[in-house]
């Protein structure tokens, strides 16, 4: 009995193509919406973790000044040695703490020449930033204390200047400076900014301060908690030390910044997983803008099929039968359009993130969510279409013209 009304729904269905494909667009078009919106939104938070991940694990940035509107200065006093050495000594559960000053200068080998960032800092700035070496080794305590000119350079910059060319133990130019190369760094790749980090030449901290710099300032720190710390008990500890030794009175604004990666991930993360699902919940109208486009159309056929449903009735069909074929044809008409919109979302969305080189971060809980969502909108708006015509009077129905 099921499968001869199911015959009938499908029948009904292929007898006016067009009015079924644009009876299910809205369906098709509302799944495919809440499906590629969500992968995409997925897809970037996964991006924006992994992009933060490769700065390293339980990051603190500490900078002088503080950015935003309404807020002090960013001229503040730069951070000496001594506030490094007075953050590793007095900080408990940090695993690395490095100065860092950075600049843009040319660097030169044999007839090759690159505008490069060169940094200035120690060798706990790669254990910050979890990052190896591909050839070589890292400074030494002696080269750093005594500001020998050895460097480390980037993937960028080795294949830029080197080549095939093996550039451990030769030496550049760094503006004035002739820097001796120790290591090679592995790759990293861009930064979420979308600047290459492997572009990058690593000098000690004082080389830099002497050399390049010329101020024993320090522009910023570099802190990397252990594993199981909390990083906002650090970032506190912290504020009251440099608080302390800036001589920053109760009340006054802190004329420096420490900022949280981990919470700026969680932020972060946050932020986009808040947007995707704004954007799911207006695609979900679209949903049921084409549930209503199916019972539209469903009192369009019902009113076409008068006659025939009186027909029907007359010759033995009840109610419940009647019922139940118009309400079939309009969940089969949903179902069909959630296959086809699940199959276009995410063909949408694997082009859409392919495009803009983030990973593919399919969620088989919404597709599965997205497909039952469209069947009831099936249900719920054919309901009303079908109870119209079950409830037709055979004598009035036959008489209609």
């Amino acid at each position: 009995m099921f499968t001869e009304t199911i015959k009938l729904a499908l029948r009904a269905i292929t007898r006016n193509l067009l009015r079924s494909f644009l009876t299910v667009l809205g369906v098709v078009i509302g799944v495919a919406a809440v499906i590629a919106m969500v992968t995409i939104g997925n897809g970037t938070t996964a991006q924006v973790t992994s992009e933060i991940s490769k700065l390293g694990t339980n990051l603190l940035f500490v900078r002088p000044g503080q950015f935003g509107p309404g807020r002090a200065s960013a001229d503040a006093k730069k951070f000496s040695e001594r506030d490094v050495e007075a953050i590793r000594d007095q900080i408990s559960g940090l695993r690395a703490v490095a100065g860092v000053n950075q600049s843009s200068q040319t660097v030169i080998f044999g007839g090759e020449s690159r505008a490069t960032t060169i940094v200035g800092t120690v060798g706990d700035y790669l254990v910050a930033q979890d990052w190896t070496l591909a050839t070589g080794r890292t400074f030494l305590a002696s080269e750093e204390r005594g500001g020998q000119a050895v460097c480390l350079i980037g993937e960028t910059v080795r294949s830029k200047l080197f080549g095939s060319t093996p550039a451990l133990d030769q030496t550049i130019r760094v503006d004035n400076v002739a820097c001796e190369i120790i290591g090679t760094l592995s790759k990293k790749g861009q930064s979420g900014m979308g600047s290459d980090q492997d572009d990058v030449v690593m000098m000690p901290l004082k080389v830099f301060q002497r050399r390049i710099g010329g101020s024993q300032d320090v522009s910023s720190i570099m802190l990397s908690a252990e594993n199981g710390v909390s990083t906002s008990k650090v970032q506190a500890s912290v504020e009251l030390l440099l608080r302390e030794r800036r001589k920053i009175v109760a009340g006054r604004e802190d004329d420096f910044s420490v900022n949280d990666m981990t919470q700026m991930a969680a932020t972060l993360t946050g932020t986009t997983t808040l947007l995707t699902q704004i954007v799911a919940a207006v695609a979900m109208i679209s949903l049921i803008v084409g549930g209503i486009g199916i019972m539209n159309i469903m009192l369009v056929s019902v009113t076409e099929r008068t006659r025939e449903i009186g027909i029907r009735l007359a010759i033995g069909a009840v109610e419940s039968q009647v019922l139940m074929q118009f309400l079939v044809e309009a969940v089969t008409l949903s179902v069909f359009g959630g296959v086809v919109g699940i199959v276009l979302g995410l063909t949408i969305a694997y082009t859409a993130v392919s495009l803009m080189s983030v990973p593919f971060v399919a969620s088989p809980s919404i597709v599965l969510l997205a497909f039952a969502f469209s069947a009831i909108i099936g249900m719920v708006f054919g309901y009303f279409p079908a109870r119209r015509a079950a409830q037709l009077n055979p004598i009035e129905a036959l008489r209609h013209e």
